[in-house]
């Protein structure tokens, strides 16, 4: 199974990195003070509905109960004159972090019963004319 996500407005904002809080240092009177730093978990949110949204219409009817391999191919649109169709995007967000919020969606959508069997994973990133998210789920059992 391979499809397209395809986002007009560009890519949603947020990781699953950005969950949460965490406790920071800054500098104050020449003293290491602690802070809570919160992170903007609204653009989480959003970005799980996005997903979460656009992967209803091509959840399975079962889910995959062996090993699973997902490829994810992130196109972030180009915003400066200085990035090229097709390159490699080597800035943020992390790959890892942003497939992990788009993996708990499918698997909280019954793509397969839990994300552990996911054995082969393969993650990349590349500037393109507008955002989309390239998908390929294979049940390994099937093809062996």
């Amino acid at each position: 199974m391979e499809f397209y996500l395809r986002f007009p407005e560009g890519m949603p904002k947020g990781t699953a990195q950005h969950k949460g809080e965490c406790i920071r240092y800054k500098i104050s009177g020449g003293k290491r003070v602690p802070y809570i730093h919160h992170y903007k978990k609204a653009e989480i949110d959003t970005a799980r509905a996005l997903f979460m949204y656009q992967l209803k219409k091509y959840r399975r009817k079962q889910r995959i109960k062996g090993p699973v391999a997902l490829t994810i191919i992130l196109y972030f649109d180009i915003k400066g004159p200085k990035k090229v169709w097709g390159t490699p995007k080597t800035t943020r967000p992390d790959c890892d972090n942003y497939a992990k919020e788009l993996i708990d969606c499918m698997t909280d959508l019954g793509f397969w019963e839990d994300d552990a069997q996911i054995c082969d994973l393969r993650i990349k990133k590349y500037y393109a004319e507008s955002a989309t998210i390239y998908i390929r789920v294979e049940d390994i059992n099937e093809t062996i």
